[in-house]
């Protein structure tokens, strides 16, 4: 049953949630439905606050790839968790890939490029765990 009322409370919900961080549209959709709110409900909420810019793919993208480069992640990781939160367009050129995965494999194993076989394997799969592509890994050793 749609009243007024579920409206309301559906976009107040909504509002609280871009309140405390960025969603994109997919991840607010699939909170307030949780929330027991009906589709139709939800997705009006949706339109009148990206209609009123709280908001924005484009806001919740920029944010999510500033977060995730902070934390030392790479841009194939990236783009496939961007993707499962429901957004397709978005830029990774802003950051230099290369340089933050030689930042990360020094952080994590120090200056010295080991010679070992066994050890270098071990930094790769470490960097390609965070999302990085094999030519930014390579050029990290």
């Amino acid at each position: 049953m749609t009243t007024p009322n579920h409206q309301i409370r559906c976009y107040s919900a909504a509002l609280k949630m871009l309140m405390r961080r960025e969603h994109s549209k997919l991840e607010l959709f699939n909170k307030l439905q949780l929330k027991g709110y009906d589709d139709e409900i939800i997705d009006s909420a949706i339109t009148q606050l990206t209609e009123q810019n709280y908001q924005s793919d484009e806001r919740f993208a920029e944010a999510f790839i500033l977060m995730r480069f902070n934390q030392g992640k790479g841009p194939v990781r990236i783009a496939s968790e961007l993707k499962l939160r429901g957004i397709s367009s978005f830029n990774l050129s802003d950051f230099d890939w290369f340089k933050s995965a030689k930042e990360i494999r020094k952080k994590k194993f120090g200056d010295i490029v080991s010679s070992d076989f066994k050890e270098q394997a071990k930094q790769k799969r470490f960097l390609q765990s965070r999302g990085f592509s094999l030519d930014q890994i390579n050029q990290s050793f």
